[in-house]
């Protein structure tokens, strides 16, 4: 993934995530870890990524509504392409188990001791609706999503959530600190829809001002 600097005192790292839907909040926890002091920078991976920070995969999350459920409100559970199963923390844990309905959020913020800001911001940013061939939409506000981590009992750093098609911030994480969860999405299915395939791309940033 790679890192941007498009200001000298502004540092962003910025990820995508594809969502789909065939037409159609529980306990948080997390990883929440210290890390060395270090010169300015931010790190963030969302689904396959490297340590390196140079992988430019953009997974996908999908459903396919089963036609005598289409919106009868109970929500669909939807599935990745992530293989991403183990933490990009350099220990290897196997932080989501099952990365096939997960797509795991790593993100880092390091500075050195006397330097500042003192944190730096996660965002994601949707568009106000998927949208199929045919120009009918969902509003992406039908997406939403849970979090865990595997042997974590830390209350979640990322929240549980929904989109909002527009941008939310999610956290800020303090100097010398990652944190990474497991998210899992679901589609709402609270309306019958025109049938296609309806597809938006959700993009995660991390910005140090």
């Amino acid at each position: 993934m790679p890192l941007h600097t498009p200001h000298p005192n502004r540092l962003l790292a910025s990820l995508g995530l594809l969502l789909a839907g065939l037409w159609p909040v529980v306990e948080a926890h997390a990883w929440s870890l210290s890390i060395a002091a270090a010169s300015r920078r931010v790190f963030l991976h969302v689904g396959n990524g490297t340590a390196e920070g140079n992988n430019s995969t953009i997974n996908l999350v999908s459903v396919s509504v089963p036609g005598a459920q289409v919106g009868n409100g109970v929500a669909q559970a939807m599935t990745t392409n992530s293989t991403q199963s183990q933490s990009l923390y350099g220990d290897g844990f196997t932080t989501c188990p099952t990365p096939a309905s997960q797509i795991m959020v790593g993100a880092s913020y390091r500075r050195n001791n006397n330097g500042s800001p003192a944190s730096a911001t996660l965002r994601v940013t949707s568009p106000a609706n998927l949208v199929n061939a045919a120009g009918d939409t969902i509003p992406f506000s039908q997406i939403s999503w849970t979090v865990s981590a595997n042997g974590s009992s830390v209350p979640g750093v990322i929240p549980a959530g929904s989109f909002n098609g527009a941008t939310q911030t999610l956290t800020t994480i303090p100097a010398n600190t990652y944190i990474e969860n497991c998210h899992t999405f679901s589609y709402a299915n609270s309306a019958v829809r025109a049938a296609g395939t309806y597809n938006g791309q959700v993009t995660y940033t991390l910005t140090s001002p």
